[in-house]
């Protein structure tokens, strides 16, 4: 940031946020106040306590938690913090954002609310934000109690709040996704104090279905007991057995009562089966790049047998589901429809692995472009490489970011000079951050056994006493090492000072369980999908995170490490946060199917994301420029997850200059690189022809690079995947490009999902930009041809009224129907279909379908449009059938290319051979008011089957 944004932002680090987890050491060997760790090591006594109090860094971590939690570390950075916290109310917390339901502890119970309406502020030309604010519909209690409420345990996605008080008890249970509140009272009759007197549309005695606010809950005492209703109060001596459950139900103003009361009985059977634990696995398959997560539920049985349970879903969980049916009622959220599966004891997603790289490969640098590359190089490593940067840790990251950067640059067009000069700076710095003596006081971390973090000084924006930002901090040095070990992968080891590196994944994300000196994954929010910036979470709208981008750059920094250092669990949990955090900040940051954000919100994308909501701002500017690129930045091979929708970009960078025309003037170089994802030609135009500042943590000679090499390489394709985690594919012109790197000692062959092979030298990144479809490397090959896709007959293009295996000659457009305002998600609405019949193959199980259609909406907004291929094996019924993901169009006349890469949605019946079969295309609107345009008869629009011809 400019130094007046820096003045700016250090006035608000009272707000910012962090990470924290803890790790397996590689030695404890205390000396004096240090602990070694290889041949580093850090401070077990911190250079300041700071403050004393409540909700501070300086007190007892477990001040307001009970006996009952789990030992270790105590989780910060997440939705509930501000109830271990409690810095704005030291007895109950503040605003809990639990999807669907917001809650709040108070002194006399648990407030429950079911937010439906937003508050939106701003306009399309001003910053604004919108919130889906708690107000308390009523509060969870029991007679005459008056306590602070206190943490009495937690696991993955739920968390247990304990309040006692003269003799008298209240327990709940709360949670991600969990429609119901999982309660337990003692001494006294359970109570539900309501705003109003609520409206009684069911009663059964142990059951009652109530609305309060427009919102309808159904209230589970237990068998023996009934509830009694005076006025605004509700209360029950639960027949002596201590427990009860209410759920809220995905109900409308506008649901009948037989609509409620079918809802409530759909719902009773899950009220006594009491989530007691919830649990996250992954496992990547390397072979297919695809990571495979498994939600599960521990559930007590309060009283009959049934031990399964409701879950709600965001739409990332859900656009990705592996196996289940959700119910046809949803959810309202902040972050859009939840949908809601019955009867569940784990669920789990599907989703593809699309690759990061070290640094885009040089394919584009030749002649006066390498010589302008090696000029900017030259320049940028003249001097301290980090003079001017800041001594804490975030300012060292971005410097040892850069640093990182122009190493691997370098190294690609063989400028050793300034590879070398910029890894010994690496070196230096990293290992002095690393060493720990006693009385040492800068450049060294610190560890607080209180609340089990690592921290380093000088801190900076809350990292020590809010235990704010961790991941943002500890990622660039982690990517900085990541790219140190590839060159020195001694110092990288364990025994050296990979052991430190360890140490700073475990502080922000500890991916062990077992390592209870730091919580499991503090900063990720496991069920929300994303990073949590802020350690303390206490502000009316919950917990909040602005720079997203540099939550992803943490996660491809494990990857790299971790696949560096050959440590397949570090690589493989910053793969489950990479994939699992692409796909949220694709729905929730940018909106991408211009489904989630309120229809009343102005803006397509947000610069803060909120418990309750978003906001089109930052922290520190309302420059436009900045609120969309704090949500890019740092560009780095790792940022590749930005072009997986190039027509997205092209809206973004729109409305970025809808709020400011002139833009960009600040951080144009950010913006560029965004850009390129898209149109790399223009953005490289702008830099050739634009005098400008590059932002901190930035070079001109990066830039130049990354926008150069992407007007060789074009977009990425997300349609091929690879079996290895260091891998990239772009398209241009119809023409792929493969790209693969190796960070390992000995050669190997990477295998990409279309046929084509590439192998890759020790410590080297390669293309299919020196190679031809047989395989083979070195320079001055030919340009790269795709395999031929199984044989020309399986091959099918979509011509004016049918699919052929010969392409059309005659280009034209169909109009495919608009949704009408409704949602077709998932179903056939007015599609155009197109059929091919007389086919006889073999069902290859090593290839799936694969399509790319031709699609344009012109400036139509917010269509959606959705394709479904079915099979049918002998031509008469369709017993396979594959509905794909929608793809959002942009507003923008030009085509736009709608490929498999979009995921399936659904599936039935199991792929067989043909016998003289039929394969049929079906295009339709899932959503949108707009017609839009289905590209035919030219060949732009295909299919391809996974059969071959007999």
């Amino acid at each position: 940031m400019p130094p007046a944004m820096r003045q700016a932002l250090t006035a608000t680090v009272t707000v910012f946020a962090l990470a924290i987890s803890f790790v397996l050491f590689t030695s404890h060997n205390n000396t004096a106040n240090a602990t070694s760790v290889g041949a580093g090591g850090y401070l077990d006594t911190l250079p300041g306590a700071g403050p004393t109090g409540c909700g501070s860094i300086g007190s007892n971590a477990r001040t307001f938690v009970t006996g009952n939690a789990p030992a270790g570390g105590v989780p910060t950075n997440d939705w509930w913090s501000s109830l271990l916290w409690k810095r704005n109310d030291c007895a109950g917390s503040d605003n809990l954002s639990a999807h669907p339901l917001s809650l709040k502890a108070t002194t006399g119970g648990l407030g429950v609310d079911y937010p439906t309406t937003p508050t939106i502020t701003g306009s399309a030309t001003s910053v604004g934000e919108y919130h889906f604010e708690h107000s308390t519909d009523f509060t969870i209690g029991v007679t005459g109690l008056s306590a602070t409420a206190l943490v009495d345990g937690w696991s993955d996605w739920t968390v247990k709040a304990s309040w006692a008080n003269a003799g008298r008890s209240l327990k709940t249970t709360i949670g991600h996704g969990v429609p119901f509140v999982y309660a337990e009272a003692t001494g006294a009759d359970a109570q539900l104090a309501f705003q109003s007197a609520p409206t009684v549309w069911s009663n059964s005695g142990k059951t009652l279905g109530v609305t309060i606010n427009g919102h309808d809950y159904a209230l589970f005492a237990p068998t023996g007991a009934t509830w009694t209703v005076s006025g605004a109060t509700i209360s029950s001596t639960l027949a002596g057995r201590g427990y009860f459950s209410i759920a809220v139900l995905p109900t409308t103003p506008q649901s009948s009562n037989t609509e409620r009361t079918n809802l409530l009985n759909a719902f009773a059977p899950y009220a006594y089966s009491f989530i007691t634990g919830t649990n996250v696995s992954w496992t990547f398959d390397e072979a297919t790049s695809r990571l495979t997560t498994t939600y599960a539920f521990t559930t007590q049985a309060r009283e009959g047998s049934t031990t399964s349970t409701v879950a709600a879903l965001y739409p990332h969980l859900w656009k990705n589901l592996a196996g289940g049916t959700p119910i046809a009622n949803t959810y309202i959220s902040p972050r859009g429809s939840m949908r809601v599966l019955t009867n569940i004891t784990s669920f789990q997603t599907n989703m593809v692995y699309r690759g990061v790289l070290p640094e885009l490969p040089a394919v584009g640098m030749t002649g006066a472009d390498l010589t302008t590359l090696n000029n900017e190089l030259n320049a940028a490593s003249a001097g301290d490489p980090f003079a001017g940067f800041g001594n804490d840790t975030y300012w060292t990251g971005k410097g040892l970011g850069r640093a990182a950067r122009l190493a691997e640059i370098a190294d690609l067009v063989g400028n050793t000079a300034v590879r070398d000069k910029m890894l010994s700076a690496i070196k230096s710095r990293l290992t002095d951050w690393f060493t720990a003596t006693p009385g040492k006081t800068a450049r060294v971390f610190g560890y607080n056994s209180s609340w089990g973090t690592l921290i380093g000084y000088p801190a900076s924006y809350g990292s020590d006493q809010e235990l704010n930002d961790h991941h943002f901090h500890y990622g660039y040095y982690i990517a900085a090492a990541a790219t140190l070990a590839k060159y020195d992968p001694t110092w990288a080891s364990p025994s050296q000072y990979g052991g430190m590196v360890d140490v700073l994944i475990r502080d922000a994300n500890n991916y062990d369980r077992n390592d209870r000196r730091f919580p499991f994954l503090r900063d990720f929010d496991i069920f929300a999908g994303h990073d949590w910036a802020s350690g303390h979470a206490n502000f009316f709208a919950g917990n909040n995170q602005e720079s997203s981008s540099e939550g992803m750059n943490f996660d491809a920094a494990l990857i790299q490490f971790g696949q560096a250092t050959g440590n397949k669990t570090i690589r493989d949990a910053g793969i489950f946060q990479y994939v699992t955090q692409a796909a949220a900040i694709a729905e929730y940051w940018h909106d991408n199917t211009n489904s989630n954000f309120p229809a009343a919100f102005p803006h397509n994308t947000v610069g803060m994301v909120w418990g309750n909501g978003g906001a089109y701002a930052t922290w520190f500017s309302a420059e436009p420029e900045m609120i969309h690129g704090i949500n890019m930045l740092p560009i780095t091979g790792g940022s590749l997850y930005l072009g997986y929708n190039p027509g997205y970009i092209t809206s973004n960078l729109q409305e970025m200059r809808t709020v400011k025309p002139s833009a960009p003037t600040v951080w144009r170089d950010i913006i560029w690189e965004f850009q390129a994802l898209s149109q790399p030609d223009a953005a490289l135009q702008a830099w050739r022809s634009t005098s400008y500042s590059p932002e901190e943590g930035e070079s001109r000679a990066h830039t130049f690079h990354w926008l150069r090499n992407l007007a060789a390489l074009g977009q990425v394709d997300t349609s091929v995947t690879a079996n290895t985690p260091l891998y990239a594919v772009f398209t241009k012109n119809g023409a792929r490009t493969y790209v693969a790197s190796n960070r390992s000692t000995a050669q190997i062959t990477v295998n990409f999902s279309t046929g084509v092979s590439l192998t890759v030298q020790p410590g080297r990144t390669a293309t299919t930009g020196a190679i031809t479809w047989q395989g083979g490397s070195g320079p001055g090959a030919p340009p790269p041809t795709d395999p031929p896709p199984g044989g020309g007959s399986s091959t099918f293009f979509v011509n004016t009224n049918a699919l052929s295996t010969t392409a059309g000659t005659s280009g034209t457009s169909a109009v495919i129907s608009s949704a009408g305002g409704a949602n077709w998600d998932g179903t056939p609405h007015n599609p155009v279909t197109y059929t091919a019949c007389g086919f006889t193959g073999t069902y290859d199980s090593s290839k799936t379908t694969q399509f790319s259609l031709g699609v344009d909406a012109g400036t139509g907004v917010g269509a959606g449009v959705q394709a479904r291929i079915s099979y049918a094996p002998t031509g008469s019924t369709y017993t396979r059938t594959e509905t794909y993901n929608y793809f959002a169009t942009d507003p923008v006349n030009g085509w736009e290319t709608y490929t498999q890469g979009a995921g399936q949605r659904a599936s039935s019946g199991s792929p067989q051979s043909f016998s003289n079969g039929c394969v049929r295309l079906e295009v339709w609107n899932a959503i949108g008011n707009v017609a839009t345009s289905l590209r035919v008869n030219d060949g732009q629009s295909k299919i391809v089957i996974p059969f071959t011809p007999a």
